[in-house]
């Protein structure tokens, strides 16, 4: 099946065909690069679009992504990044493979179309030139034949009238011969332009036009067969990339399915944890009752002697805000007679803590006292581990500048080793200003953790908080407070009053209803100095009981003889618990 034989005379239709296979294959590379700027288009977008949920740095965003929800929607995120890669990938393969090449073949394939068609046509011509010169030759011949028989015809009649000279009869015999003559030369030249034309058209439309139709056959075949591999490319661009697609779907999947709910409601708890303890039972006022404004020695010696837990002042629970408000008596407070510090305690101003309110994105005290507890702990921790690493990071230059120094000292040809001295002193004096502040942080951070109930004068100072003794501050200070998202508290007249009776032996003497008993011993493994309120002193190897066990928050409670009983660090002993004793555990 060839075209030169089978569509010999079609040539027109033929060019016309192969141009609209160019045409289609143009139309293909079109529609190529098309897809190359959709992907193009698509991964710009998916960037885009994961750039725009990005946690910005620096911001509180940053700080919701400790969740394992958020973390996982920033492995997509950061997933989805890499499938726009593969898109541009899938973008830059196809412009590489497909675009370039055919756009590269289709202007081979022109050139390629016009030198066959040219070839073509430059045969029609010379056979179309073959059957004009046969077409003349032949016109040439009929007019000599005619010419000869009509020079025959004259000759015959005046040869045949008697009133002709013989001179006129020879003179159109003559002329008769040489018609003849070139009648015969123009049939010899005509017979011989028809074989030269037989012969040329045979070779034309067996030989020339079938090897030139041919070419176009094999030409046109050439581009079939190779959009048909661009189809393959096509595919096989987009088939190698869904592996890669395909495992970030994976790495999608896979951080789903590490969402943690509990892990996250734990971070819940760590980030709003206030430390307080839950208000306790409001005491019943009764009003039908005239109100006792003073109270007998002998029927609260008389309450305590019948083993009766009397209500603690003021509607104050078991459970206190502060757990470590007792303090170790003396036993010359234990003496002194209860009514005398009852009356002390009834006469004595309460002092009140009021302190302008830090509003939301405001800055707040250096001792973060705006927040609660738990969530001031966390803050000053954290700020204790920031200066530790700047106190590294001064070391580890002092250190450097200080081989420098040796360095110049062994070579001096190297450097001035006085040089440096100036950056050391500065480096020394930053260390020092640096680990004033480490200091004053984790004093800061003891107390917390120690639950003072009250800070000593200097760190009011440094915190910014002012007491003022007058009872007519109540009045001006807020009696409600509300907890902002951050932490802080907040309230409409800028201000928060903090209420605090000073804690005196009279409400030791309410607090302890009965001693607590010994559920466990302990062994200290270090010795500990007990300095702050509330806290006992312990030497390395000494045996202890315990009262009561670590509720969370670093602190072990135990107990000497009766009179010594305190708080220590928890890591600081070695507890034994009693077997039968609730909830009991060994702390190593």
């Amino acid at each position: 099946m060839s075209w030169g034989t089978e569509l010999w005379d079609q040539f027109d239709n033929l060019e016309k065909h192969t141009q609209w296979g160019i045409d289609v294959l143009e139309k293909y590379i079109k529609f190529v690069k098309e897809r190359t700027e959709i992907e193009l288009s698509y991964a710009k977008q998916l960037r885009n679009l994961s750039k725009k949920y990005q946690p910005k740095k620096n911001s509180k965003e940053e700080e919701e992504y400790r969740y394992t929800s958020t973390r996982a929607f920033l492995a997509t995120l950061n997933e989805m990044n890499d499938y726009a890669g593969q898109h541009e990938v899938i973008s830059e393969n196809m412009t590489s493979l497909i675009t370039g090449e055919l756009t590269r073949y289709v202007q081979e394939l022109k050139q390629e179309r016009k030198s066959h068609f040219h070839d073509g046509r430059k045969a029609q011509q010379h056979i179309e030139t073959c059957w004009k010169q046969l077409e003349a030759s032949k016109r040439r011949f009929e007019r000599d034949c005619k010419e000869a028989d009509r020079a025959q015809q004259y000759f015959e009649k005046m040869d045949a009238d008697i009133n002709v000279t013989k001179a006129d009869v020879e003179k159109a015999r003559q002329q008769a011969q040489l018609r003849h003559q070139m009648a015969e030369d123009s049939k010899a030249e005509y017979s011989s332009t028809l074989q030269k034309f037989n012969s040329e058209q045979h070779d034309h439309y067996y030989t020339h036009v079938p090897n030139i139709f041919q070419k176009i056959q094999e030409m046109e075949e050439r581009r079939i067969v190779r959009i048909g591999e661009s189809m393959k490319t096509f595919a096989e661009v987009d088939r190698q990339v869904i592996p890669i697609i395909g495992k970030c779907l994976d790495e999608i999947t896979k951080a789903a399915e590490s969402i943690d709910h509990k892990n996250d409601s734990q971070l819940v708890i760590e980030a709003f944890k206030s430390g307080f303890e839950p208000p306790g039972d409001i005491d019943f006022e009764d009003y039908t009752q005239p109100m006792k404004r003073t109270v007998s020695e002998s029927s609260l010696s008389n309450s305590r002697g019948d083993g009766k837990s009397e209500p603690k002042f003021g509607g104050k629970s078991k459970g206190k805000l502060w757990p470590f408000i007792k303090k170790n008596k003396s036993p010359k407070q234990q003496k002194e007679p209860l009514s005398h510090r009852f009356n002390e305690f009834m006469t004595s101003k309460p002092k009140i803590h009021c302190f302008r309110s830090l509003k939301r994105g405001g800055a707040g005290p250096e001792d973060f006292s705006n927040l609660p507890p738990e969530q001031r702990r966390k803050k000053l921790q954290q700020k204790v581990d920031e200066l530790n690493k700047d106190i590294q990071k001064e070391m580890d230059q002092r250190d450097a500048l200080t081989k420098m120094k040796d360095v110049y000292i062994k070579n001096p040809q190297m450097g001035d080793a006085a040089s440096v001295d100036h950056r050391l002193a500065e480096l020394a004096q930053n260390i020092e200003k640096l680990r004033l502040e480490v200091q004053k942080f984790e004093g800061w951070l003891a107390e917390v953790e120690g639950r003072l109930p009250m800070r000593t004068e200097q760190a009011r100072r440094q915190s910014g908080l002012y007491e003022a003794q007058n009872t007519s501050a109540v009045n001006s200070c807020a009696q409600d407070r509300e907890s902002s998202p951050d932490g802080s508290y907040t309230e409409e007249q800028s201000q928060e009053t903090e209420m605090k009776v000073p804690a005196t032996d009279f409400d030791d003497e309410f607090d302890d209803e009965e001693p607590l008993p010994t559920i466990g011993t302990c062994k200290a493994l270090y010795t500990f100095e007990g300095q702050n309120e509330g806290t006992i002193s312990v030497a390395e190897g000494e045996m202890l009981y315990v009262i009561e066990e670590d509720k969370g928050d670093g602190w072990t409670r135990i107990r000497r003889n009766e009179d010594e009983e305190g708080y220590v660090p928890t890591s600081y002993v070695e507890v034994y618990l009693d077997k039968n004793a609730k909830g009991a555990m060994t702390y190593i």
